[in-house]
């Protein structure tokens, strides 16, 4: 799924039921329900739902409890902008 698939995607009242837990958690945030993205992948112990919950910290303004979910991730996600990171998220998890 691209972005912009996400992105045309949101206009459903659920997420998409193809998607991938970590795709989920990016599509709750996506329509600004940070708790719901967040309860998503807390608990979720793969590379890719660490790098969603690292990507959350980060947006929820925590760089220091961000940075140890990229290094849990074993990823240098941090992009330029929060958009940006969430667009490579996306293309990059599906």
């Amino acid at each position: 799924m691209t972005a912009e698939e996400m992105r045309a995607s949101l206009t459903s009242e659920k997420p998409p039921l193809k998607l991938t837990t970590p795709m989920t958690a990016l599509w709750w945030d996506a329509k600004g329900d940070w708790a719901q993205a967040h309860g998503s992948v807390d608990e979720l112990e793969t590379a890719e739902g660490m790098a969603v919950h690292a990507y959350l910290h980060r947006k929820e303004g925590q760089a220091w409890n961000a940075d140890y979910w990229y290094e849990r991730a074993g990823r240098q996600f941090h992009r330029e902008t929060l958009e940006a990171e969430w667009a490579a998220l996306v293309e990059g998890l599906a």
